[in-house]
């Protein structure tokens, strides 16, 4: 079947948008195909430096026709109606078909053909390309990433004809854009004879094989010389998206530079230059070398690529030193800690020293729950963000944290480690700080952020996070449930730390006596708390059933969630949440007839059902069991005591009305069933448990 072939040229597509690029052109072409009736279309997308292309396969010639039925008016409806609907639809009423008494049209329409489908849709494409970041140029109205140079389109072979802005469809591209301008622009009529021309021009199409060639590559020069490359997957994504035809060389640095502190080179090198840094292997100290990706073939096997590469990153390392040298002069960090005053941390938050008091008096009360000493937090965290005016994070802020440590290792490595580590985890996959102090520093650091922006209103709505609240609450979920410290949220986060978050707050809202700000961000804790249960294979209704209880320890939680999946996964929990439902519902029914009975023990009524009888004394005997348990916390034996309900309740439900004509039996009764709803109420809310 006919082939279709876009590509979408354009100046330099910045490497960071290029992967979304091709995902979000791959949508678009997929949704029009789809709603014009062409979405049996095999589509794939490529996104690289200056282009954007896509095929699709399996495209009809031209539409199927199309027969519609539309459904017209009643028959003796007002002639008004008849005629607006004649005219819509373009037929006269011997036309239609009476059914039911409706009328209904039937609307054929020939179907169009393809070329005519692409060209609306490619336009659409390129108006409504959703890039985060677009510009215009010379008179054009159009937007686009960068200015578009080219648009090919070509359809079974044939151009399809396109005009946007002066900009007409062709059949030609262009190759690389120095290694491909020789041969110039040349023709193609498919996908096949595209890509054979584009990797005659030096121009790797697929952001795979850029990645693949530059990374074996890559190893290959530095193996060549004894080394070892020092692999980056964010940094291999970024140089795929920066060179067509990617060619890694590796260069000399200077080996002078190597008293500077790894992460330094290596920063500079990263972020400035787009190097990967080169290591010694097995005792992985880095090399005074690195491998630079060059856009093209060298005629000289890259040594001047190489050699002018090596005076740039001489050059940024000499800042770097100068920065160095500068910071570890004596007397700094009372400096820094006095410049902290003149930065904002937020307009309504504060100053960054104010921040930083905040954090050390929280540091303090969290200390004590990761049992460290609460003086070692405090003046730890007095020292935490002072490296964010040095010079060395002015010029590099990937480094905030790590420099601090290196500049405070007079101090010790309890100090240096909770300074460097304090930033952590910063993603799912990010490690936890080293020691516990660093811990302790950590969570408050990011206690504080949450209860800051919250207390001003400052939450994330849907996608949108700009103060990283979600990624400061998924850490403190995974420091304090990965090393099991126990911790009450809300006796942390007392009135007077609340109304320290907020410098000249007015009066605090309370509810139930506790700051509401308080409340939120425990429940927001609780939600971030739910995501990680769920990565795990949890299900998020018992984070409910549980969290409902109003318990603030997200240990203990953690440990409930888990005995109670356990429980309701064996037949006996099952059981018990089906008697459960069934008491929750009768006793939600009555309660609307009249108020429930005043609570008190159900009582061994003369002439009552055995079954009645059992469950009084099996509740009798299981009470305190559960008590017991939960006062220990071993809240699997509190399942395995609540397990001993399952068969006296499901025989009582068989055996015994409860709703008796005898008042006092009725009572009695669902007493009874109040007493089987809150004793496993005690464990959990089992009403939040779903199924």
């Amino acid at each position: 079947m006919p082939q279709l072939l876009l590509e979408l040229f354009s100046e330099e597509i910045p490497a960071r948008m290029q992967a979304n690029a091709a995902r979000d052109l791959e949508r678009m072409a997929r949704e029009r195909l789809e709603a014009d009736g062409l979405g049996d279309a095999r589509i794939h997308t490529y996104a690289g430096p200056r282009r954007l292309t896509l095929v699709a396969d399996n495209l009809p010639a031209a539409q199927a026709d199309r027969s519609e039925e539309l459904k017209g008016p009643k028959v003796g409806a007002p002639p008004q109606a008849m005629e607006g609907f004649l005219r819509k639809v373009g037929l006269t009423q011997s036309d239609l078909t009476e059914r039911d008494g409706v009328w209904f049209a039937t609307v054929s329409s020939k179907g169009k053909p393809t070329a005519d489908v692409i060209a609306a849709m490619v336009e659409e494409i390129v108006r409504n390309f959703p890039w985060p970041k677009s510009m215009k140029w010379g008179t054009c109205s159009l937007r686009w990433v960068r200015p578009l140079q080219r648009i090919l389109c070509v359809f079974d072979g044939a151009v399809v004809p396109i005009d946007i802005e002066g900009i007409k469809s062709g059949n030609l591209t262009e190759g690389h854009r120095f290694m491909g301008t020789e041969q110039g622009p040349f023709a193609v009529t498919d996908f096949t004879s595209y890509a054979l021309g584009l990797d005659r021009r030096f121009v790797v199409l697929e952001a795979d094989e850029r990645r693949k060639r530059i990374l074996e590559g890559a190893k290959a020069v530095c193996a060549a010389k004894g080394l070892e490359l020092v692999e980056d997957e964010g940094l291999l994504e970024e140089v795929a998206g920066l060179a067509e035809w990617p060619v890694p060389i590796l260069g000399d640095m200077d080996p002078s530079f190597l008293d500077l502190p790894p992460e330094v080179i290596r920063t500079s090198m990263r972020t400035h230059q787009k190097y990967f840094a080169v290591r010694v292997p097995l005792d992985l100290r880095l090399a005074p070398h690195f491998v630079v990706v060059a856009n093209i073939s060298a005629t000289d096997g890259g040594k001047a690529i190489a050699a002018g590469n090596a005076r740039v990153l001489s050059a940024r390392l000499n800042d770097a030193r100068f920065f160095w040298d500068e910071d570890r002069k004596p007397g700094k960090f009372e400096l820094w800690q006095e410049k902290l005053a003149g930065v904002t941390f937020h307009a309504q938050l504060g100053s960054m020293a104010q921040r930083v008091e905040r954090i050390k008096a929280l540091s303090k009360s969290v200390a004590v729950a990761f049992g460290e000493d609460p003086v070692d937090a405090e003046f730890a965290a007095g020292l935490a963000k002072a490296d964010l005016v040095s010079a060395m994070v002015g010029e590099f802020p990937e480094l905030q944290g790590i420099m601090g440590a290196y500049y405070a290792e007079q101090f010790g490595r309890q100090i240096t480690s909770a300074i460097r580590d304090h930033y952590k985890p910063q993603g799912r996959s990010d490690e936890l700080p080293s020691t516990r102090l660093a811990c302790a520093v950590a969570v408050a650091d990011k206690f504080d952020s949450l209860v800051s922006f919250f207390h001003i209103g400052e939450k994330p709505t849907g996608s949108k996070d700009p103060f990283a609240l979600r990624r400061a609450a998924l850490g403190i979920v995974r420091i304090l449930i990965e090393t099991g410290t126990r911790l009450s949220v809300l006796t942390l986060l007392t009135d007077e730390v609340v109304a320290r978050s907020v410098p000249g707050a007015n009066a605090l809202a309370l509810k139930d006596g506790v700051p509401v700000t308080s409340l939120e961000v425990l429940e927001f804790l609780a939600d971030r708390l739910k995501v990680q249960l769920r990565d795990q294979g949890k299900r998020h209704d018992l984070v409910d059933a549980v969290f409902a209880l109003g318990d603030d320890d997200l240990v203990r939680i953690v440990a409930r969630v888990e005995a109670l999946d356990k429980f309701l996964a064996t037949d006996d929990g099952a059981n018990l949440l089906a008697g459960y439902k069934r008491a929750a519902n009768i006793l939600r029914s009555e309660e609307k007839k009249a108020p429930l009975p005043v609570f008190a023990k159900p009582m061994r009524m003369p002439g009552a059902p055995a079954a009645e009888i059992t469950l009084i004394a099996v509740l009798h005997d299981v009470a305190p069991k559960v008590e017991a348990a939960l006062e220990t916390e071993d809240f699997a034996a509190a399942m395995t005591a609540l397990a001993a309900l399952r068969q006296p309740v499901d025989t009582f439900f068989d055996d015994v009305m409860v709703n008796s004509t005898v008042a006092t039996e009725r009572d009695n009764r669902l007493r009874l069933l109040m007493q089987v709803r809150d004793l496993m109420g005690r464990v959990a809310d089992f009403s939040q448990v779903s199924g």
